[in-house]
């Protein structure tokens, strides 16, 4: 597919093939590719680069034409999982025309504008801009998706809400890789931004999108460490349930081990031999009011030494507490001195 855009009264406006300033390629054909190559000299391997998603953000000087490579993100579709990705696009800088080509079809080029557009480059500059602004509003959007997961994994037992959180763990890793060699770009942009064609008024501009961006990547960096102390918060708690349930299952199996015991060793057999002169009503009602008598003393036993732990871990923490107060306020003291 292929857009033509002019600048008209310092706006962008769609314009015939003869008199487009800004062409735009998305998801070119090969009969496209070979006409760009063709009509613009644009080499087939930067084309390729700026088709593949993987390609870094750079920039690339030839006779003709300038190339930068910047990163973007896709728009999401619920094909996706909620992986959020990220694409290319090759802004490809001549004289008198900008040529455009990436591989979705995104709006990157709005009719709606709130400065003035004189030239290629003011043009060039609201991409920039557009696509900070996108990244932006994606990570807004997966903070409220990771905020909706994270109640719904606190309700839930299903681990379908956990591979959801991994997946917008694994989607801010992308988001940062692209949003810092956004920035490494710019940086290389604004040191150059005359050789490159810009003019003051712009490289004023290229200092707001340097800072925009480092903004940029400070909140996707602030969103990645959320995520992963939820994550890692979960795993503990899940653990922790864990060993609780280990431990009151030990904890029954304990209590009926002296119980199976005097079974094995006594069995139904032996007891009714050993109470062969009374009646089995009495013996059998004796030999079940002893198995309770002897769970019962286990289970106060074991209860009775579960405690003494832990008033022994609180005491231990009690003093290490005080110890620590007691040097603190002697340190606080020789201070002032």
């Amino acid at each position: 597919m292929i857009k033509y855009y002019q600048i008209l009264n310092e706006k962008i406006a769609v314009a015939e093939e003869n008199e487009a300033k800004i062409i735009l390629y998305i998801k070119p054909s090969p009969e496209e590719i070979k006409e760009i190559t063709s009509k613009h000299g644009i080499d087939e391997y930067l084309i390729n680069s700026s088709l593949d998603p993987d390609e870094l953000a750079r920039l690339e000087f030839e006779d003709s034409y300038k190339m930068i490579l910047i990163k973007r993100p896709k728009n999401y579709s619920s094909e996706h999982n909620l992986i959020f990705q990220i694409f290319s696009i090759g802004l490809f800088i001549f004289k008198t025309k900008l040529v455009i080509i990436m591989s979705e079809d995104i709006e990157i080029i709005s009719f709606k504008q709130t400065r003035k557009m004189k030239t290629i480059m003011d043009v060039l500059i609201k991409i920039i801009i557009g696509t900070i602004s996108h990244f932006l509003g994606h990570l807004r959007t997966i903070n409220m998706i990771s905020e909706s997961i994270e109640q719904k994994i606190d309700e839930s037992i299903d681990n379908i809400y956990l591979r959801h959180m991994f997946a917008i763990q694994k989607s801010l890793v992308y988001y940062l890789n692209g949003i810092n060699y956004n920035g490494v770009l710019f940086e290389k942009i604004k040191n150059i931004a005359k050789k490159i064609g810009f003019n003051e008024h712009q490289e004023d501009k290229l200092d707001e999108i340097i800072v925009e961006n480092a903004q940029c990547y400070k909140q996707a960096e602030i969103y990645t460490n959320i995520i992963s102390g939820i994550m890692n918060t979960h795993a503990s708690i899940i653990s922790n349930n864990l060993n609780q349930t280990i431990h009151r299952l030990t904890f029954i199996t304990t209590i009926f081990m002296p119980l199976t015991l005097i079974a094995s060793i006594g069995g139904m057999s032996e007891w009714t031999m050993m109470t062969s002169k009374i009646d089995w009503r009495i013996s059998y009602s004796l030999f079940t009011l002893g198995m309770c008598i002897i769970a019962a003393i286990s289970y106060f036993l074991l209860k009775k030494l579960s405690f003494t732990s832990k008033d022994k871990s609180v005491s231990l923490y009690k003093k290490t507490k005080n110890r620590d107060n007691r040097l603190f306020f002697f340190w606080r003291g020789a201070s002032k001195k």
